[in-house]
């Protein structure tokens, strides 16, 4: 496995694999997952994928990087139970940068984008391009595309962000559909009284504690 300080010195599971040779990218490369990193076996990860420090990928999660590439994990954030993470495809045939289907983030280029302790809950679904930023939580069911999403947002269960810059602090309420960058510019803040305002805290929390207590379970088989 190609991974750096990362799983290369486990056996690679069958769950977590380079991308296929396609039209549009002709190199397989398998994904960089930290050490600490708990990556459930009905999980899949799939191409370039990097995945940070203390972070819990739960059964079912589907992170794909075979079309839209590379997608980036930050450290201590969680991917719930039958999450999806896929993307646009960001090369063209000649291996240019399809510039659209890409989110820029410090240097980088990404069709996929999570911070730090963020926290996607089950069956959230993050199609690239797609920037979710630290301590943000996404609500079960949430669908998040073609946007990006800044710092300390709570994304409310069921809820859908197309094509929009969310500003940070800013919550979305249950099953809100935002589509436009007015609608997104007038979300409400996050206040002391908001029911939600420490959930993310709590589940990243509960998360970092399960991820390290499966890789010790794991350590001790």
């Amino acid at each position: 496995m190609l991974t750096g300080d990362t799983m290369s010195n486990r056996a690679t599971p069958s769950n977590i694999t380079a991308n296929p040779i396609t039209s549009w990218n002709r190199t397989p490369i398998y994904p960089i997952i930290d050490n600490t990193a708990y990556i459930h076996p009905y999980a899949t990860v799939i191409g370039e994928v990097k995945i940070g420090s203390d972070v819990m990928v739960c059964p079912h999660a589907s992170i794909r990087a075979d079309e839209g590439t590379p997608i980036h994990i930050g450290e201590q954030s969680n991917v719930q139970d039958g999450v999806v993470l896929h993307g646009l495809e960001t090369l063209d045939p000649v291996g240019k940068e399809i510039a659209p289907n890409n989110v820029e983030f410090g240097e980088g280029h990404y069709s996929i984008y999570i911070g730090e302790r963020v926290s996607l809950a089950h069956q959230s679904q993050i199609h690239g391009p797609a920037l979710i930023g630290d301590d943000t939580f996404v609500g079960m069911q949430a669908f998040v595309f073609k946007a990006r999403v800044s710092d300390r947002c709570v994304l409310e269960p069921g809820s859908r962000i197309i094509g929009v810059d969310i500003p940070p602090g800013r919550y979305v309420s249950a099953g809100a559909v935002v589509t436009s960058q007015e609608e997104a510019d007038m979300l409400p803040e996050v206040h002391p009284e908001y029911p939600y305002r420490n959930t993310n805290e709590a589940v990243v929390k509960v998360n970092i504690e399960l991820a390290r207590g499966y890789m010790k379970m794991g350590s001790e088989q």
